[in-house]
């Protein structure tokens, strides 16, 4: 961790708080007031995140005060994000000062620059009017205190072949109750603004993941009966070894979105797609960081940290998605849900994951070369989508889902389109998805029952409270 800088918090003339450093700023009354005061201003905050009844303007000032007020008292602390602390008291102040309209705070945004500073241990107070994904769809006012984690093999990785230099894994410290949800991540994006600069970063709660997954596998492995290797019980056990699996593997997950045979736009952002198409995206960028730490394992010249690493984000990939993400949510379009079941079904159908007799088992030594050929399967996809018009990439797309997961019998998609809707505008083929176009096995149906209450639980997890 950087040194920490200390400075005192004086109150009221007869009040003298205990010296506050940046490692116990979370116990803080000038953090304590910047919380209280964003949790208030967003129970009076509209959707967009302003407040047009001007009966809540002088005590939504009044909150602002005690905000900035806590901000200028904690800025000492924070030296390397002076200047975003800065702007953000501007921003503040202006948005009062101007009626509390819809907030904007591009110019504290662009001052932030998290990415630039990955410094293991470093802290960052983060104050913004935003939504929190997974979360809130409210720009409301969010207020939390994030330390930076960032590991000396995760840096040499980052360096070399997986260069990634807007990615930000961090810990929770503490946050309002945007952040008290499932939400795992921070992203600029979220955050109001009057136009949309160019994103320099992107924040990752590796410790809220890493939590989530030794609590959800290690009670569906009970229920399931699995035997779990050595060192993949090791990993359950150990949260900051967990979270530093999760960095590994989001570092090289969240590269590969630009990268490799694309089609045009592989987020799909700003464009009505069926649901799947964003199933095989991320199922794509999971199997890609599965198929790199293979790679790792295998090369004779990695070193020993890494390649422990690598073998753990095989375990994390395959048990987060086939234990968490495929009952997690509503079967509403859910296409993380998808991934998982898709996962799950390919590897019980090559023979490498058996349920017999009420017992779950996986043959470890065949399923990396097993995995990683589903991996190569969306791969040509994409690849032959570069010569496909758009609708056929989508209906190809849905047979290779189809080839391992059954259908809803209801299905349109599953029977063939009519004529209509083939020679129609591409609306029409997302129209014809249902919204639960793959639904759960009778295994997941019967995982889900008993696993229902542990997922509940993991909501606003962190690894300080699991």
């Amino acid at each position: 961790m950087s040194a920490a800088k200390t400075s005192p918090i004086i109150g009221e003339p007869e009040v003298v708080e205990d010296t506050v450093t940046v490692a116990n700023v979370e116990s803080s009354t000038a953090w304590l007031a910047i919380k209280a005061a964003a949790m208030r201003l967003g129970e009076v905050q509209e959707h967009d995140g302003s407040i047009p009844d001007a009966a809540h303007h002088a005590e939504a000032a009044t909150l602002v005060d005690s905000l900035t007020d806590g901000i200028r008292r904690l800025s000492p602390l924070f030296p390397h994000d002076a200047a975003y602390l800065s702007a953000l008291v501007v921003d503040f102040e202006r948005w009062a000062s101007e009626g509390f309209g819809v907030p904007d705070f591009l110019d504290s945004l662009v001052e932030f620059d998290p990415a630039s500073q990955r410094i293991d241990g470093l802290r960052h107070l983060v104050v913004f009017p935003m939504y929190t994904q997974n979360g809130s769809t409210d720009r409301h006012v969010e207020a939390v205190i994030v330390e930076v984690v960032w590991p000396d093999f995760v840096a040499e990785l980052e360096a070399g072949e997986y260069s990634n230099k807007l990615f930000v894994p961090v810990r929770f410290v503490d946050f309002t109750a945007g952040y008290d949800t499932n939400s795992a991540v921070l992203f600029p994006e979220t955050v109001a603004t009057r136009e949309t600069p160019t994103f320099t970063w992107g924040a990752i709660f590796c410790d809220r993941e890493a939590a989530r997954f030794r609590r959800v596998v290690k009670e569906a492995s009970e229920i399931t009966g699995l035997e779990l290797p050595d060192d993949l019980a090791e990993l359950l056990d150990d949260q900051e070894l967990a979270e530093r699996t999760f960095v590994m593997w989001d570092l090289i997950h969240d590269r590969t979105h630009m990268r490799g045979d694309l089609p045009f736009d592989p987020f799909m952002i700003k464009q009505r797609m069926p649901f799947f198409l964003y199933s095989l995206e991320e199922l794509r960028c999971d199997l890609t960081a599965f198929r790199e730490s293979v790679a790792l394992d295998r090369d004779p010249d990695t070193d020993d940290v890494t390649r422990t690493h690598a073998k753990l984000v095989q375990y994390a990939v395959i048990f987060d998605r086939i234990f968490r993400f495929a009952i997690t949510g509503s079967r509403v379009r859910n296409y993380d849900g998808l991934g998982g079941q898709l996962l799950f079904a390919w590897m019980h159908q090559q023979h490498v994951l058996h349920w017999t007799d009420t017992t779950l088992a996986i043959d470890w030594p065949e399923v990396p070369d097993v995995v990683n050929r589903l991996g190569e399967q969306i791969s040509d996809l994409y690849w032959r989508s570069i010569d496909r018009p758009k609708v056929a990439h989508w209906l190809a797309a849905y047979d290779l889902i189809a080839g391992t997961l059954t259908p809803h019998p209801a299905s349109a998609w599953s029977k063939g389109l009519p004529q209509e809707v083939l020679a129609g505008a591409p609306k029409g083929y997302t129209d014809e998805v249902l919204d639960d176009e793959f639904p759960l096995s009778m295994f997941y149906e019967a995982l889900q029952k008993k696993m229902a209450p542990i997922i509940e639980s993991t909501a606003g997890i962190t690894g300080r409270n699991n």
